[in-house]
């Protein structure tokens, strides 16, 4: 269930998370690998504030990006800026994110994302908490799958098992957390269906791609590989 006003509180929760680890980095720091393949910190930090700018032109009825090159070229500028450039810009998108979130009209419209996805623009909020919780895990500084609020495992493992249902790359899956929670997905595949079973942040490691599968339990088949994302 959408609640705007809800997942608006909750992202500005987060990005406080998010802003009060990254004071704690330094200017060095930025330049070492984050969990990404082929990004820095200062990588990360910068998709998360241009993500913000991007999700803001959405809700105003603006493409996302210019194009995926922009896109790309924007993050290699921002990248090696200092720590307190960085804080600032993610202070200041996030606000500009947040303010416009705040104010757009009919929340059940349709709005169109990167690489045409479409989605209502009630759930734009819920789609930037998801960057910053998960770009906050990326960064490799202490924040873990293990740490996230549990509201929000439980609404990003169904969105993706949401996602990845009736897909044809995977066979019928029945994901089971260790509290009982239990998620379906896949069954486009040929295949036998099979059970996962662990953790919900291992359960959302393995949906989302930032742990292999390994600490979970598999039944009537082996762990299947997901799309990227």
């Amino acid at each position: 269930m959408i609640d705007h006003t809800r997942d608006l509180e909750a992202l500005r929760e987060a990005t406080g998370r998010l802003l009060a680890a990254t004071g704690g980095l330094s200017d060095s720091s930025l330049a070492e690998p984050s969990r990404l393949p082929g990004w820095s910190r200062g990588h990360v930090l910068a998709h998360l504030s241009r993500n913000a700018d991007a999700l803001t032109n959405v809700l105003r009825g603006r493409p996302m990006y210019a194009s995926s090159e922009t896109r790309d070229a924007d993050i290699e500028r921002d990248a090696p800026r200092p720590l307190a450039t960085h804080l600032a810009d993610l202070r200041e998108s996030g606000e500009r994110f947040l303010a416009q979130a705040s104010v757009s009209a009919d929340p059940s419209r349709t709005v169109t994302l990167r690489n045409g996805v479409t989605d209502s623009a009630a759930r734009v909020p819920f789609r930037r908490w998801i960057e910053v919780e998960l770009h906050h895990v990326d960064l490799g500084a202490g924040y873990e799958l293990e740490d996230l609020p549990d509201a929000f495992v439980t609404r990003e493992i169904e969105f993706l098992t949401e996602r990845f249902a009736g897909h044809p790359g995977v066979v019928p899956v029945t994901a089971v957390a260790g509290d009982g929670r239990r998620w379906t997905t896949g069954g486009g595949a040929d295949g036998a269906p099979v059970t996962v079973r662990g953790p919900a942040a291992d359960l959302l490691g393995w949906l989302c791609g930032r742990r292999d599968g390994s600490a979970l339990a598999v039944e009537g088949g082996t762990l299947p590989a997901l799309p990227p994302l």
